[in-house]
């Protein structure tokens, strides 16, 4: 299954306004098959979070998207979702892969993390910050990006992404953009993602 365009990493509370709400609403003005939603809640309890993922895995099948669930593989198998995210400290991609999990990704913040996890068989990573964004760090910039994207699994640019410069992004080499403030955090996230979208394709 080849990796989507975007990936939606949740950052809204699982409470009101219910992020299931807002995902339906973005997933129904989106190619689904462009989409995939990372469901990231990392104070919420395993029975909170198995049944926000349960409800979520539902929404995308019914939009032809997918949805991974950070780091909890048994949360992940439990709602059927499509496959796991790690960060750099979660378990290995081999224990993922030994329980069953689909697709795995893994979060990455230098071109040697990348390395690795094509070393460890990750399908995707999700790399950066490559742009300034609040509470990530110093960015790694696109040139860094770009030698990221030669290694071999796809690449997504997390960190600063906006519809300003997505372009800039798939012109260094990545699959696509990995977005949480952009979508989440805007007043209006469907309009977000949708112009976040079209900007990929312009």
């Amino acid at each position: 299954m080849a990796p989507a365009s975007i990936h939606l990493i949740t950052a809204a509370p699982l409470g009101a306004p219910s992020i299931l709400e807002i995902v339906e609403a973005i997933l129904a003005a989106l190619p689904g098959d462009a989409v995939a939603v990372q469901l990231r809640a990392r104070t919420a309890s395993g029975r909170t979070l198995t049944a926000v993922a349960e409800r979520l895995a539902s929404i995308a099948r019914s939009h032809g998207a997918r949805l991974l669930v950070n780091d909890r593989a048994d949360v992940a198998l439990a709602a059927r979702a499509d496959g796991v995210h790690l960060r750099r400290d979660s378990a290995s991609v081999a224990e993922m892969r030994a329980l069953g999990v689909g697709t795995v990704g893994v979060s990455t913040h230098s071109v040697e993390d990348v390395r690795q996890a094509a070393r460890d068989g990750a399908d995707y990573v999700v790399f950066g910050p490559v742009f300034e964004s609040p509470g990530k760090g110093p960015p790694v910039g696109l040139a860094a990006l770009e030698r990221a994207a030669r290694v071999g699994p796809p690449v997504f640019a997390l960190g600063g992404v906006t519809e300003h410069n997505v372009r800039d992004c798939l012109r260094a080499g990545s699959a696509g953009v990995a977005c949480i403030r952009a979508v989440f955090g805007a007043s209006d996230p469907v309009s977000a993602a949708r112009r976040l979208f079209e900007a990929l394709g312009s």
